[in-house]
C-alpha cells in the first residue's frame, strides 16, 4: 500500500509506541501534524517555545525510561532545540528530535527558514541525518530511535525535507534492524572483573564512586544490596545522587566543587576507588593530577571513549552499569571496612553539611528539608546554580523519589519544562521543580503550557535577587565584584555596588502576580513559620501548578567548596572563611 511519508511517520511512531509528543508547528512540518489530526493514541503536547519542548521531553524520558520525542520546523525551530540537544546528549537522556527542512532541491539555496540542522548538531547528539529519499525513511526512523535508546543512550535528530513528508511510498515498517557499523557493547570481561575483585578484596579503605550511569542502567537496586554485602561506602556524583538511596547508612555524600567535607576526603584517602558510570569530569575530580592519588581506581563505564579520558585508571571495565553490579553481586565477599567507616562518620560528623544563618530565617536547607518530610512519591527537578547544588546537597532520594538535573552542560532554563514532562510522564507522582529567580526566567513562559494541560507541579524559586552562583564566585575569589549578577540593579544605580542593602530597588518580577497572571496559584514565602503552610496548600491544589517564591538571603553561599585549581582536599568549609 502507497501512503505518504508523513503517514509512514504517524505509523513509525505508533510502531515504536510513543505515547507522547512534544510538537511545535510551522511551514515545514505542516503536512505531519496535518497527518496527526485526530489521531487519539499519540498525545500531542504543544509548548509555548521549542527549547521548554525539548527540555520536557528530556523530563519525560528520565522519568518514564522512555525515548523523548520532539517535532519542530525548520529553521529557527530547529536551532532552537540546539541547546536542548546538548543538555540530553551530556547526561545520556534517548530523545529522537524531528526536525522539518526545505524540499530536497532547495537545500543549500539559503531558502526561507532553512538551516543546516544537520551540520549544526553533529557534534552533540549520537546520531543525525537528514532523509533524501522516500524509500528510506522507514529505515532511518528505525535506526534513530535503536540508536537512541541502545547503549549509551543519546540524541538523534532526523531531518525530514517536505518533500519526502510529502511523496508516496511503501507503508512497510521494520519490527527489527541491524546496523552493521554499530554494535555497542554490554557484555561483562570476566577477566577485568577478577582484577577488580582482587583489588576489592585486597582493600583497606575501599569506595564505590557511582555516577549518573547507574541512574541510567535502572541498576539501583541491585547497586544497594551491592554496597550492603561488601560494606563498601558509597560517593555519588550529582547525577549519581539517588543511585542507593541517600537515606543508607553507607551513604557518604556527593564529591567534586561544592560535595561534602566527607565525601571529598573519603575519595581523597581510599586505596581502592570503583567507580561506575562516572565521567570524571572537572566538577568532580577537582585538580585531576591529585585526583584519589593513593587508591587504585577501577572504572566500569558503558562508554569506552570515557574510560581514561580524564582520569588515568588501573582497572578498566567496558559494559552497562546494571550488567557489571550483577556480576560483581554475584562473585564480591563482604570486606571488613569497619575501621575506614569510621574514619568516614568522624568526617561527617567534623564538618556536617549545613547552610547556617539564623534560625528564623528561610534557608535552602530548610526549604528542602521540608520537601523531604512532606512528600514521599515525587520527582525533583532543579534548574541550575546554587538553587541546584543545595538541591543536591539536601534533597533525601529514595527508591520513589527522584532528582533530575542537567549535569553535564549546566543548563539554565532546565528546571520548569523537565517537570512539565515528568509529570505527563508520572501523572501519578508528586513533582516539583527547584529553581533560582535566574534561571525560572529562562522558561517561565511554560507556565502556560502547565496551566492549559492542568498539571499540579509545584515551582519552588529561591530568590535572592541575583545570579547567586556566579556571584559566589565574585565574593570569593574576584574581590567582591559584583559584575552584571545583581538582577534587582536599574539603570540609576550606582556603577559599583558590591554590597546589597535596604535601599535597593524593587525586585522584577513580581513573581506573584505573574504566576497568577497565568492562572498559577502564587505563594510567598518570608518567614520559616511560612514554609509547611505553602507546601500543604501546593500539594492539595489540583489541575494547576503553584508558584512558591522564598525569600531567601541576598548573600547566601553553597558550601563547602573547592578552591579553583586546588585538590578535593582544599576546601572552604565556613562562611567565616571569606568573610571575616
Amino acid at each position: 500500500m502507497q501512503i505518504t511519508g508523513s503517514e509512514l511517520f504517524v505509523k513509525a511512531l505508533q510502531q515504536e509506541q510513543v505515547e507522547v509528543l512534544f510538537a511545535y508547528p510551522g511551514g515545514q512540518v505542516i503536512d505531519l501534524f496535518h497527518a496527526l489530526y485526530g489521531v487519539t493514541h499519540i498525545k500531542v503536547i504543544l509548548p509555548r517555545h521549542e527549547q521548554g519542548l525539548i527540555h520536557a521531553a528530556d523530563g519525560y524520558a528520565r522519568s518514564t525510561g522512555k525515548v523523548g520525542v520532539c517535532l519542530v520546523t525548520s529553521g529557527p525551530g530547529a536551532t532552537n532545540l540546539v541547546t536542548g540537544i546538548a543538555t540530553a546528549n551530556y547526561d545520556s537522556v534517548p530523545l529522537v528530535c524531528f526536525t522539518g527542512q526545505v524540499p530536497t532541491d532547495l537545500i543549500g539555496n539559503d531558502a526561507f527558514q532553512e538551516v543546516d540542522i544537520v551540520g549544526i548538531t553533529r557534534s552533540i547528539c549520537k546520531w543525525a541525518v537528514t532523509v533524501r529519499r522516500r524509500e528510506d525513511l522507514a529505515f532511518v526512523i528505525k535506526k534513530a530511535f535503536y540508536i537512541a535508546r541502545s547503549g549509551k543512550p543519546g540524541v538523534v535528530v532526523v531531518d525530514l525535507p517536505k518533500d519526502i513528508q510529502q511523496a508516496f511510498g511503501s507503508d512497510l515498517y521494520l519490527e527489527h534492524i541491524q546496523v552493521p557499523s554499530y554494535r555497542p557493547n554490554t557484555g561483562v570481561h570476566i577477566g577485568q572483573i577478577k582484577k577488580a575483585l582482587e583489588a576489592l578484596h585486597s582493600a583497606k579503605k575501599p569506595l564505590f564512586l557511582l555516577g549518573g550511569g547507574v541512574n541510567i542502567s535502572r541498576a539501583n537496586q541491585e547497586m544497594t544490596h551491592l554496597a550492603q554485602k561488601t560494606g563498601i561506602p558509597v560517593v555519588t556524583t550529582i547525577m549519581g545522587k539517588g543511585a542507593i538511596p541517600t537515606s543508607h547508612p553507607l551513604y557518604v555524600g556527593n564529591l567534586g566543587i561544592h560535595g561534602s567535607f566527607a565525601a571529598n576526603m573519603a575519595v581523597s584517602n581510599c586505596d581502592v576507588l570503583c567507580s561506575i558510570g562516572v565521567r570524571f569530569n572537572d566538577r568532580i575530580t577537582g585538580k585531576s593530577s591529585e585526583f584519589a592519588k593513593q587508591a587504585t581506581i577501577i572504572h566500569i563505564d558503558i562508554d569506552p571513549a570515557s574510560i581514561s579520558r580524564n582520569i588515568a585508571v588501573d582497572i578498566p571495565i567496558v559494559s552497562d552499569a546494571k550488567n557489571a553490579i550483577s556480576v560483581l553481586l554475584e562473585k564480591v565477599k563482604p570486606l571488613d571496612t569497619n575501621n575506614w567507616r569510621r574514619q568516614i562518620a568522624d568526617w561527617k560528623q567534623l564538618h556536617p553539611l549545613n547552610t547556617g544563618g539564623e534560625h528564623s530565617n528561610v534557608t535552602p536547607q530548610g526549604i528542602i528539608q521540608s520537601i523531604n518530610t512532606m512528600f514521599n512519591n515525587a520527582v525533583i527537578t532543579t534548574d541550575v546554580g546554587q538553587n541546584q547544588l543545595w538541591a543536591t546537597q539536601f534533597l533525601e532520594i529514595t527508591s520513589h523519589k527522584k532528582l533530575f538535573t542537567s549535569g553535564g552542560l549546566g543548563t539554565m532554563g532546565y528546571g520548569l519544562p523537565s517537570a512539565i514532562g515528568a509529570k505527563l510522564g508520572c501523572p501519578e507522582k508528586d513533582v516539583i521543580t527547584i529553581c533560582g529567580d535566574g534561571g525560572i526566567q529562562m522558561n517561565i513562559q511554560e507556565l502556560a503550557t502547565a496551566i492549559v494541560y492542568e498539571l499540579p507541579i509545584i515551582i519552588c524559586i529561591l530568590n535572592n535577587g541575583y545570579l547567586g552562583n556566579v556571584r559566589q564566585w565574585q565574593e570569593m575569589f574576584f574581590e567582591r565584584r559584583y559584575s552584571s549578577t545583581c538582577l534587582q540593579r536599574r539603570k540609576s544605580c550606582p556603577s559599583i555596588c558590591s554590597l546589597p542593602h535596604k535601599g535597593c530597588p524593587e525586585y522584577v518580577p513580581d513573581f506573584i502576580k505573574l504566576a497568577e497572571s497565568y492562572g498559577a496559584v502564587g505563594i510567598r514565602v518570608q518567614h520559616i513559620k511560612e514554609i509547611q503552610p505553602a507546601f500543604i496548600t501546593a500539594k492539595s491544589t489540583k489541575k494547576r501548578p503553584t508558584v512558591i517564591e522564598f525569600i531567601i538571603r541576598r548573600e547566601e553561599n553553597v558550601l563547602p567548596i573547592v578552591t579553583p585549581g586546588q585538590p578535593l582536599t582544599s576546601m572552604i568549609i565556613k562562611e567565616c572563611e571569606t568573610k571575616c
